[in-house]
């Protein structure tokens, strides 16, 4: 049984969010330490499930992330507000093509205005400073 940590993971409840992965298998599945799990989920990147005895429990979508936070800071030399950056980037550009489909071009256009907006007010965040 998952219980609920009055957060909820990216997109899903902790219960539905298929968390069947202990720290010790995620870990070696998204090729990273366990410390460096925990540091990502007190960075606000990574929110696992928890069991009823407050184990973690990563989903094969946690590890999908985990995996995407070490190719952008080993292999793009991102830092952790870049990291956040760039997947708050890839969330808005999926939900602009989920829109894509039931919303008018005005509408569109205000939405990506927006967007740019929020982009320049968080440029100095992707600069790795």
């Amino acid at each position: 049984m998952v219980k609920s940590t009055g957060r909820e993971s990216y997109g899903t409840s902790p219960a539905s969010n298929g968390g069947r992965y202990a720290i010790s298998v995620a870990s070696q599945l998204a090729g990273m330490h366990p410390q460096t799990l925990r540091k990502y989920e007190r960075q606000g990147l990574i929110r696992p499930a928890r069991s009823g005895g407050n184990v973690r429990l990563y989903s094969e979508g946690d590890v999908r992330r985990l995996r995407a936070v070490r190719y952008l800071v080993e292999e793009r030399g991102l830092n952790l507000s870049g990291v956040e950056m760039a997947l708050e980037i890839g969330r808005r550009m999926r939900e602009f093509r989920r829109q894509l489909a039931t919303r008018s071009r005005k509408q569109l256009a205000a939405d990506i205005h927006s967007f740019l907006e929020w982009l320049g007010q968080h440029d100095d965040q992707m600069d790795g400073e």
